[in-house]
């Protein structure tokens, strides 16, 4: 029987746009430190069903009372304001006293997704500089931070792009969205494709015009597709196999051939993708 869940797919109307690199810097944690700039590759990984198994999201529904939430409180969902609807949840189960030890608690239990641990551990056992690992994400800080700590790979992390949250002085979880943008595929308060390609330029002038041999691109839904359509012939994504990333990528290979830039390997394994970054590797 599955569980009550709190996840939709949205699309979003258009909203006016606001500095992009001023939000990389105050809603982007980890490193505060200049970036090294000696890294080959740039791999940016998504974190729900992607690094963690389920929607961490939907993970907030087990800790409400009796598992489910009331029917009002799912009631004023808004297509496209999906932020705005999970800050209502949250501010739900503080009003239920559920404290922020459960809230991490339970977050420290999402399970991985398949290979990913031996992903991970494989990323860093990497020398330094050869891969640069961000995390971009429609979760939060919160969440992100919490698992990434919990399994030991946040050192690996040199950013993590998404919607900032903190604990307040109750013990509520405030959650904000990342940004504002104009994309229409995207829910309205995180474009992934705004944050990869502002990523990407911004990384290219700090390392004074000297681009990543390659970029790639690691993840499963439908806000995946929208980034992964900023890379170019040479770089890679990365879609889980027959989720909406992947869905969309041969939709769009079947209406538009050679569309699609990047090279496409779909993995079912953390594995899958650690057989090709051993290929990417050999090469000069």
């Amino acid at each position: 029987m599955m569980r009550d869940s709190v996840f939709n797919c949205c699309v979003s109307p258009p909203h006016p746009p606001r500095g992009v690199e001023e939000h990389h810097q105050q809603h982007s944690s980890r490193a505060q430190a200049p970036p090294p700039n000696d890294r080959r590759f740039l791999i940016f990984f998504d974190f729900d069903e992607t690094l963690v198994d389920e929607c961490s999201d939907d993970s907030m529904v087990t800790v409400a009372p009796g598992g489910v939430l009331p029917g009002w409180l799912k009631d004023t969902y808004r297509s496209g304001r999906y932020n705005e609807y999970m800050q209502r949840v949250l501010a739900y189960l503080s009003e239920q006293g559920i404290t922020p030890a459960a809230i991490r608690g339970t977050v420290e239990k999402l399970p991985p997704c398949p290979g990913i641990p031996t992903l991970m551990h494989f990323l860093l056992s990497q020398p330094s500089r050869d891969f640069e690992v961000v995390c971009v994400s429609d979760a939060n800080t919160v969440f992100i931070e919490t698992w990434l700590k919990h399994l030991g790979f946040l050192p690996l992390f040199l950013r993590i792009f998404t919607n900032p949250a903190h604990f307040d002085d109750n013990g509520q979880l405030q959650l904000r969205p990342f940004h504002s943008h104009k994309c229409l595929r995207c829910p309205a308060n995180m474009c992934k494709a705004v944050v990869v390609r502002q990523y990407v330029a911004q990384r290219v002038r700090e390392r004074s015009g000297r681009p990543y041999q390659k970029v790639l691109y690691v993840g499963d839904g439908a806000n995946d597709f929208c980034p992964s359509l900023t890379l170019s012939p040479g770089d890679i994504a990365f879609p889980r196999r027959d989720f909406p990333m992947h869905k969309l990528i041969q939709e769009m290979e079947e209406a538009k051939p050679g569309e699609f830039k990047a090279s496409v390997v779909p993995w079912n394994s953390g594995e899958d993708v650690i057989n090709t970054l051993r290929k990417i590797l050999e090469r000069p």
